[in-house]
Order: structure tokens, then sequence, then C-alpha cells
């Protein structure tokens, strides 16, 4: 049972996951890079994210990684750059990884996928990965979406 969201911070997918969280009252964090580096300057404090030592991007992914059951990838076409990487990093850790076109896909249906690769999975622990604000200009709003409705499913059975 999904128990906690994992995020780097960054602009895009990143904070709409973790918007999502906190919107639902949701467990939330993960790792950033030293100085809480993101595209737009300094990560706002509003996002319980942990600082690494270092100020590369790839050692907050494998932190994420690495602390999460699986990762959660929303890309639109075939991954690239640092989510690229993120999908390089969940193979070589030998940790599941589902990616999403989300340009292929509606929101409830990415949401019932993601919903049951997490059944399927066990995974308590989610990391969510995806491009930035500035790769794709909906990627914010579209993991809010989508990630609130996975949180949606796994508070209602929290409840039951």
């Amino acid at each position: 049972m999904l128990e906690r969201i994992l995020s780097g911070g960054q602009t895009g997918v990143d904070r709409g996951a973790l918007d999502a969280a906190l919107d639902a009252g949701f467990p939330c964090g993960g790792w950033c890079p030293r100085g809480r580096r993101a595209e737009d300057g300094r990560i706002p404090d509003r996002y319980p994210v942990r600082e690494t030592l270092s100020p590369r991007y790839i050692v907050r992914t494998g932190r994420n990684v690495r602390e999460s059951d699986g990762t959660l990838v929303l890309c639109w076409g075939e991954p690239s750059g640092g989510t690229l990487a993120t999908v390089d990093t969940a193979g070589r850790l030998g940790k599941p990884c589902l990616v999403l076109d989300m340009g292929g896909l509606d929101d409830d249906a990415a949401a019932s996928t993601a919903r049951a690769w997490i059944d399927a999975e066990g995974v308590a622990a989610l990391n969510v990965a995806g491009p930035r604000a500035s790769g794709q200009a909906d990627a914010y709003d579209r993991a809010r979406r989508v990630i609130g409705l996975v949180l949606e499913a796994a508070l209602t059975r929290r409840r039951a």
C-alpha cells in the first residue's frame, strides 16, 4: 500500500507530485541538491526535501531512487536528460520503474496505470520524476492531477 511520495523538488513533475501529496495531507519528501537548487532558483522551504552534500542532480536522483520501492516517470515522448538519468539509475539499482508517455495518455488513464503498477510491485515509497517545467509546459499541472488521483485511491483504501 502506498505510504509516501518522494521527489527532488525541481519545477515541473517533481513539484507537481509534491504539491499533490501536500494537498492531500499525504507523507512526502525526498532529496534535492545542496543549496536546494532548481531551475527557478532555490526550492521553496514548504517542500520537505533534504539537501544532499553534493550540488549535482544525479546524486539526489540516486538517493530518491534508492530510498523508494519504485519510480514513476512521467514524460512526453522518450525520456531524455535528467529524466533518462532517473530511468537508468533505477535500472542500475534494480528498482522497479514505470515510464508513462503522457503525450499518449489522459490523466485518468495514467493514474489508473500507475495505481495498477504500484499495487503489482508493492510500492510503499514512490519516487516520482519527469521533465522540468521549462522542458514541458504542462508537466506540473498534469503531474499534480495524476498523482492526486493516485493518492485519492490510496487514501480511500486506507479508510476502508
